[in-house]
């Protein structure tokens, strides 16, 4: 059984709970900077020990008017994603591109240290 909700992914309430992965699909860019940042250290508390973070973003630091939606978007760059995960405790496993020429970045946490 899956739940779903209509909610703002900078205000969401399942920030409270425990995952194992956590995907977001064309979803990164759309927000300013601050949500972002704000968002990506939300995703990783809630991940647990070896959880997975996957997301697309563009890998350089770049703004572009998204096809689907009509709003500025924007990338804020593989350093600032590895090193602000990095604060987390999540490291870079892996980067891929689709067909489409989407980038993907694909994280895990690891607590130990932490």
């Amino acid at each position: 059984m899956a739940e779903a909700v209509c909610e703002t992914a900078e205000s969401s309430n399942y920030f409270c709970r425990k995952f194992d992965g956590m995907i977001a699909i064309g979803l990164m860019f759309l927000l300013p900077e601050d949500a972002q940042l704000k968002l990506l250290g939300n995703v990783a508390k809630s991940l647990v020990e070896d959880g997975r973070l996957l997301f697309t973003s563009p890998d350089q630091v770049c703004t572009w008017q998204d096809i689907l939606t009509g709003r500025q978007s924007r990338s804020l760059g593989k350093e600032v994603y590895v090193k602000e995960l990095s604060k987390h405790g999540l490291s870079l496993v892996d980067e891929y591109i689709d067909e489409g020429q989407n980038h993907y970045f694909d994280f895990i946490k690891n607590d130990a240290a932490f």
